[in-house]
């Protein structure tokens, strides 16, 4: 107690005393006033919501509308593959074999245009909807009839860490809220032991790092959280004393000295809110984590002990993936594993690098849908597998053999998404002959995030946070819900 704190209340106070006894008021007008201004269209800012839900920020709350999913499962391309090469067939492609693309490019990446670059794998029919995928996926061509194949989708940006940033957040600068930390924000999470957003991390970071993935303005609690898919799972989630007596009296020291502070701010409360979830974790990772659970066939499966180690872990991320959505964890990012290549960007040993990249994913994401499906989990969660953009129809640097590659192409290329609603066996949209451009219905970035979010039951238009003086949103002021996608 300081000498000010003595002084009886009817005494007069100086000017520093006054001050002294009366910082942490003027903090929490500031904090109260910039709170406040945080409702919002969606309804409310950090605060006001716990005050509604009477808990933290990821007690579960109720969409605007009822909802088609979930859960998200984002298994993310890193690098870009080929739209022609995987589910965009171009027999055109042939024809033009070794000469110029007859068409006007715009200027690419490297800007080093070679001939025309048939594509080194056949196309087959897959399911009874007859959906044609590469021989790069024999796997996944088993599962089509879960496949909503976007072959029309766009990015404005033709280098990786702009079109990572327009793909994760919808904004090209960096500092934006991710997808996922939207997801988390909106709706919650139904697990009181884990995150709501998780990153299972295959050894690769995206261009742009992890802001990809962060919360921007939102609190710290809706970032995203890494996992390893082998090993520890969660870097020093477990310290020297976990579980002991003396965590528990550091974590009431804490939480004493943090009340004396007097009103918290929202990173006060961030951290809170973190030291508990962390605590909880304690116990809950191991579990989450102990693939030993899972019977044999399961493991066969997901080809957890396959001999390429790339299907080895990335089986292990997929698996790690629906254990979380099974436990309640809103959004699940499954990043591309490594596997000697410079992910999916195969500027050279086009042949090489994708059928590599293709072996480590096509088990394990086939895996996946059917995992899903057999636990009743697939029609309440949404599996989305996408790059940030595709690459050209053009060898890049031209020459022969297998040496070649393609380069970036943003104009037109394919996604698709599975569960939770969309239209299974279904094709939409469509690039040029020789799948540069999407020319029937195209779609950008803003309208996958608004056609995600309403699958969730969450209005894009709604879901905003005020901040830096006007409504900020995923979409910004784009986005239109693509009802075609939709079962």
């Amino acid at each position: 107690m300081s000498a000010y704190d003595r002084l009886p209340c009817s005494a007069p106070l100086s000017r520093r005393a006054l001050l002294t006894r009366t910082a942490n008021g003027f903090g929490a007008l500031a904090a109260g006033a910039l709170f406040g201004s945080t409702a919002s269209a969606a309804g409310v800012g950090l605060d006001a919501r716990r005050a509604l839900d009477g808990g933290g920020p990821f007690t579960p709350r109720a969409p605007h509308f009822p909802a088609r999913a979930k859960n998200v499962i984002f298994l993310y391309m890193d690098g870009g593959p080929a739209q022609m090469d995987t589910f965009d067939p171009k027999p055109e492609l042939e024809r033009w074999a070794g000469k110029p693309i007859p068409v006007d490019t715009p200027p690419t990446q490297f800007n080093n245009i070679g001939t025309v670059l048939p594509s080194y794998w056949e196309f087959k029919p897959g399911g009874e909807s007859g959906l044609m995928i590469s021989d790069l996926f024999p796997e996944l061509r088993k599962q089509a009839d879960k496949l909503c194949v976007v072959r029309s989708m766009t990015n404005k940006f033709p280098e990786h860490t702009a079109a990572n940033y327009l793909l994760h957040t919808g904004h090209n600068p960096a500092g934006r809220p991710s997808v996922g930390a939207w997801c988390a924000y909106g709706l919650g999470s139904e697990s009181k032991n884990l995150p709501g957003y998780v990153v299972v991390d295959g050894g690769l970071t995206p261009p742009g790092g992890i802001e990809c993935y962060g919360s921007g303005f939102l609190s710290p609690s809706y970032q995203g959280s890494t996992f390893r898919s082998k090993g520890e799972p969660v870097a020093h989630a477990r310290g020297p004393h976990s579980g002991s007596e003396r965590e528990a009296n550091r974590r009431r020291l804490l939480e004493a000295l943090d009340q004396r502070g007097g009103e918290r701010d929202g990173s006060i409360e961030a951290a809170l809110d973190n030291y508990e979830l962390a605590f909880r974790m304690q116990s809950a990772v191991p579990e989450l984590a102990d693939l030993s659970a899972e019977s044999a066939a399961t493991r066969e499966l997901y080809g957890i002990d396959d001999e390429f180690k790339a299907t080895a872990t990335f089986g292990r991320q997929c698996m790690l993936a629906r254990r979380l959505v099974e436990r309640g964890v809103r959004f699940v990012q499954v990043p591309m594993v490594a596997t000697g290549h410079d992910r999916w960007d195969q500027h050279s040993n086009l042949k090489k690098g994708h059928t590599d990249n293709a072996r480590a994913v096509d088990r394990p994401v086939a895996a996946l849908l059917a995992d899903l499906q057999s636990r009743g989990l697939l029609e309440s969660t949404v599996v989305l597998f996408a790059g940030e953009f595709g690459r050209t129809p053009m060898a890049q640097g031209g020459g022969d053999g297998d040496n070649r590659g393609r380069d970036h192409n943003p104009h037109g290329f394919t996604i698709w998404l599975a569960g939770g609603g969309f239209k299974g066996g279904h094709s939409f949209g469509a690039t040029d002959d020789f799948g540069y451009f999407a020319v029937d219905r195209p779609v950008e970035m803003h309208d996958l995030h608004a056609t995600l979010l309403h699958a969730l039951g969450l209005d894009h238009t709604r879901l905003s946070v005020r901040f830096d003086g006007r409504d900020m949103r995923l979409t910004d002021v784009f986005g239109h819900v693509q009802h075609d996608w939709l079962a």
